[in-house]
């Protein structure tokens, strides 16, 4: 179940044929999935409820065929490896891999290994994978340290074009949004601009955050209307769970633009959480990356002397904001409704969202999503 299944369009703007961050021609997203046991936590034997997601920017080698990219934080309390040579390079040259707070130190030593076995350059740009995370605790046993190089293996190994697997997979498997089952999400919307030029641009994430009062779905305020009386949240069992929380946010286009210009889209990411309903609490960590592939002959080798790189003109970047703002706030909403109810460690549920019931208050406020 997707936000459009239920006549849910956000914004004005077309989307790509899947509606996802692989509709940027060459993006591919891969997941390993981790769910094992149940009942008590043992730290180090469960229950997992976690996993591993990796976007590659296109269908080449991105260490030695990298790509231009920035970052925006909105709020720091949460990690992300490798984005200071992100912002000092202005070039993407990893996967990039999102997962569990206590697991990115191994995903990221798995990319590092995975480079020198492919037999990258010496010459190359400095081995610097990004990998973001959010905290599962709720439902996983995050400090068990159950992600092992093989998942990580799998996730690249499998990654593909096309549709992509939302709700409870990879990073998503253990997360909980705005008092509510959640995961990994993704939407994309497609960019008419003047001269017949025609750009994508995707978003996906992985949601983690927020209070239940606070969603909001097209403008609708759905959280003042499903309390946690009627499908219980977090905090409903563990008052303390969930007060902060975090999003990863990975924005993706196949416009030609330069680095700074890639920051200033993954700045954007930050407006769709917050039509959402997030604040950026405290307790939040809220990372968002962006590339864009539009110059993709940066290929990294010795007899390079001279780069040529193509930019799309500053005035152009407002419909790919609104791009990015729409996009982030639909995959947000996926993430959800593809979500199912899970129960994790210690007895611990995560509710789903009924789309039926979704429906129903959307209906109320906005008769034009009834059917």
């Amino acid at each position: 179940m997707r936000a459009r299944d239920l006549g849910i369009n956000i914004g004005t703007l077309p989307t790509g044929p899947d509606n996802a961050i692989t509709d940027v021609s060459g993006c591919r997203v891969g997941h390993t999935t981790l769910i094992e046991g149940s009942g008590p936590l043992v730290v180090g034997n469960g229950p997992v409820r976690t996993g591993v997601t990796v976007v590659l920017p296109h269908e080449g080698h991105v260490w030695t065929e990298p790509v231009f990219g920035g970052h925006h934080c909105l709020n720091g309390n949460g990690e992300a490896t490798g984005l200071l040579w992100l912002r000092e390079s202005g070039f993407l040259t990893s996967p990039i891999a999102l997962t569990n707070t206590g697991s990115v130190g191994a995903v990221r030593d798995a990319l590092v290994r995975l480079e020198v076995e492919h037999g990258t350059p010496r010459d190359s740009l400095n081995s610097l994978p990004v990998v973001a995370e959010t905290d599962d605790g709720f439902l996983n046993d995050v400090y068990g340290l159950h992600i092992r190089p093989e998942h990580v293996e799998r996730a690249l190994r499998t990654a593909a074009g096309g549709p992509v697997g939302e709700g409870n997979v990879g990073a998503g498997t253990g997360t909980i949004c705005h008092g509510f089952k959640a995961g990994i999400g993704t939407s994309s919307r497609h960019v008419a601009l003047a001269g017949g030029v025609a750009v994508t641009v995707g978003v996906l994430v992985q949601a983690n955050y927020g209070r239940r009062a606070r969603l909001c779905v097209d403008g609708v305020p759905v959280g003042r209307y499903v309390s946690e009386d009627e499908i219980p949240g977090p905090s409903h069992t563990e008052p303390a769970a969930r007060s902060g929380g975090s999003i990863i946010g990975v924005v993706a286009t196949d416009a030609p633009l330069l680095p700074h210009q890639c920051d200033r889209l993954a700045q954007r990411a930050g407006l769709g959480v917050a039509r959402a309903g997030g604040v950026a609490a405290d307790a939040s960590g809220d990372v968002f990356v962006a590339f864009a592939t539009g110059n993709r002959h940066l290929r990294v080798s010795q007899g390079d002397h001279l780069f040529r790189a193509e930019m799309l003109p500053n005035r152009f970047l407002t419909s790919l904001f609104e791009a990015v703002v729409d996009a982030t706030e639909e995959a947000i909403v996926n993430s959800l409704l593809a979500a199912s109810t899970m129960t994790g460690r210690d007895g611990n549920t995560a509710y789903a969202l009924d789309p039926a019931r979704l429906h129903e208050v959307m209906a109320a406020h906005r008769p034009r999503v009834s059917k």
